[in-house]
């Protein structure tokens, strides 16, 4: 054998396990931060309906319930009974947060309007989670139609259908992204109401990333997407907000949000001109305070917060 030949197969025989120490080392790395962006931070409930109803003195009806999500998996989430006839609300909360964070505005909705509040909690979110991870988007939004399909099976004390064919959702970051595009996707969906909006799922795993390795990359975040793709099975897909809103119709939308939700207040305000019916949509981006830290509002914050969603609701849902 030549001695080039010899030389150049030592020096693979030399490089090689150099490099399957670094592939292996680069495939720990994007598995852990595939895990930790798809099991967020759970924390314990802000409230319950027990605990509000110790606080504030109401015995509200409110129940834990079950259904089945389209992809089969369970899902769960608090419900609270309106008129029978009348619409039904969705709240869907942000990345992170869980239903608890959405529950007195639930609450509030409901003696407004009379309509039946649920509280679903998101995929890979909340206190035990039936399913132990989340999309970042991709699914949560055909987890809205199925908990809506869930809504149209239940029944008034006269039984007869509780829920008429209307339905509004508020949400807040992912939940508001996820109530966007089941909108795109249903007509049932009539009112929405977007507190600052991911612009895409890919938008929301470059933060959830950045925050679990502490590194702002664009090479690391395109490797965490090619993750991503591959522990989904190929079923990862980033479609933007805007084209989501371009294929809505007539259903009524508010978008709202502040400086306290950062990149999200200006991906919320780039989405106003993508609607098709300009005149369909109002936007408040100057709020003092946003969803995105609800729970931890003041009294007087909160009151001002809940008084522009409900009053849009009450206008628009009915």
């Amino acid at each position: 054998m030549p001695p080039r030949r010899r030389f150049g197969k030592r020096l693979v025989k030399s490089f090689l396990p150099i490099v399957l120490v670094l592939a292996l080392a680069l495939v720990s790395s994007l598995s852990f931060i595939v895990y930790c962006v798809t099991r967020p931070t759970r924390r314990p409930y802000v409230v319950t309906p027990e605990s509000f109803a110790r606080i504030s003195g109401r015995a509200l009806k409110v129940t834990d319930e079950k259904w089945t999500n389209r992809d089969g998996r369970p899902a769960r989430g608090w419900l609270l009974k309106g008129t029978e006839g009348a619409p039904a609300v969705v709240l869907l909360h942000r990345y992170g947060g869980d239903r608890s964070w959405l529950f007195n505005l639930g609450v509030k909705i409901n003696e407004a309007t009379s309509c039946t509040i649920l509280w679903p909690e998101l995929r890979g979110h909340g206190e035990n989670p039936l399913v132990g991870w989340t999309s970042l988007g991709v699914r949560e939004s055909d987890d809205l139609l199925a908990a809506m399909d869930f809504l149209q099976t239940l029944k008034s004390e006269n039984q007869k259908n509780l829920v008429g064919a209307s339905f509004g959702v508020y949400g807040v970051e992912l939940g508001a992204y996820s109530a966007l595009k089941a909108a795109a996707q249903d007509d049932r969906i009539k009112v929405l109401v977007l507190d600052s909006i991911s612009g895409s799922p890919d938008e929301l795993l470059n933060t959830a990333v950045s925050n679990c390795v502490a590194i702002d990359n664009s090479l690391v975040h395109s490797l965490s997407r090619l993750a991503m793709k591959v522990y989904m099975l190929g079923g990862y897909e980033s479609t933007t907000a805007c084209d989501l809103a371009k294929s809505l119709r007539d259903q009524r939308v508010m978008l709202l949000s502040g400086a306290e939700a950062g990149r999200l207040r200006d991906s919320t305000a780039a989405l106003q001109s993508c609607f098709p019916n300009p005149g369909n949509v109002q936007s408040r981006i100057d709020l003092p305070l946003s969803g995105f830290s609800l729970p931890s509002a003041t009294g007087e914050q909160g009151e001002a917060y809940d008084r522009v969603v409900i009053e849009y609701f009450d206008r628009n849902i009915r």
